[in-house]
């Protein structure tokens, strides 16, 4: 078996930037120690997410740019490590703030920047930039190139944030996350993988974190394999509340080999009869006046 070892660092922010950044790079070593070929952080590391019950502009204000010293520390790591890292950040940007993922490869080398597309502008994020699409790249690990691509917590909900990403060619998608991990969150998750016959890793913070409740999981997309009557549950990893490492082995063999033979994915799609989805307008009863393009 070819199996990717993804670490998921469900673990608690500090106060400051230069404390997460120390605790970041414990846990990163951590995770190498365990054998992880990916670590993935949780959703806006930098500063714990922690944009809410404050004033717009003094959070603000804690946003980095992507080549500040905290992310280039991360990039070295990496190379040090020999293990790739999913980093998240409140990221400067000329339009306002973003809340990014910067994935930087087991050479150190900035592979994806990815912003949240989807913010969540009924709430204190609509003061951030939402990202501009979505992105896959390929990653070299130990155990071969793998296409990547990245969602931020949110872009959950909205099938099409998976969809594309799939027809870019994703085999896994990593997803920070910043709120409670529920029962239809994770059926969310379980359905992007399914329908998409994609690997999906999603971080979360522990349940000492304000409204969030750990659950980090792992599902892998494959549902039918030889010798097993029916479908399997697509999940191989799902954690408790607790801080801590969660690693997940993802066999990309069988992954691969579903994917050639199985329905799902862009198999049978009919593009041509889905014109629908990209007109823009909105009707009763989904309008709401803090919708922005």
């Amino acid at each position: 078996m070819n199996l990717l070892k993804i670490a998921l660092l469900q673990i608690a922010p500090r106060d400051t930037l230069n404390g997460n950044l120390e605790k970041g790079i414990a846990y990163c070593k951590k995770a190498k120690e365990m054998g992880a070929d990916i670590a993935l952080f949780p959703e806006m590391w930098s500063n714990g997410y922690n944009i809410y019950h404050r004033p717009v502009d003094q959070w603000k204000a804690e946003a980095i740019p992507a080549d500040s010293d905290f992310s280039t520390a991360f990039g070295n790591l990496a190379k040090e490590l020999r293990m790739a890292i999913g980093m998240t950040l409140l990221e400067t940007y000329e339009k306002g703030p973003r809340n990014s993922l910067i994935l930087f490869d087991r050479f150190g080398e900035k592979k994806l920047t990815y912003a949240k597309v989807h913010t969540c502008d009924f709430d204190v994020e609509r003061n951030l930039t939402p990202g501009d699409d979505f992105y896959v790249t390929t990653l070299d690990t130990a155990c071969g190139e793998v296409t990547v691509g990245a969602m931020i917590c949110f872009d959950r909900e909205f099938p099409e944030s998976a969809r594309v990403l799939m027809l870019k060619g994703a085999e896994l998608i990593l997803v920070p996350n910043a709120c409670p991990m529920e029962i239809n969150r994770l059926s969310q998750l379980r359905a992007r993988a399914y329908e998409n016959m994609v690997a999906i890793a999603t971080c979360n913070y522990p349940e000492t974190v304000p409204d969030c409740n750990g659950g980090s999981s792992v599902f892998d997309g494959v549902a039918y394999i030889p010798g097993l009557d029916g479908s399997r549950d697509t999940c191989i990893l799902q954690g408790d509340g607790k801080e801590g490492i969660y690693v997940a082995e993802l066999d990309l063999d069988q992954l691969r080999n579903y994917r050639e033979t199985e329905v799902h994915g862009n198999a049978y799609r009919h593009p041509k009869k889905y014109g629908l989805l990209l007109d823009t307008k909105i009707d009763t009863p989904f309008i709401r006046d803090e919708y922005r393009e």
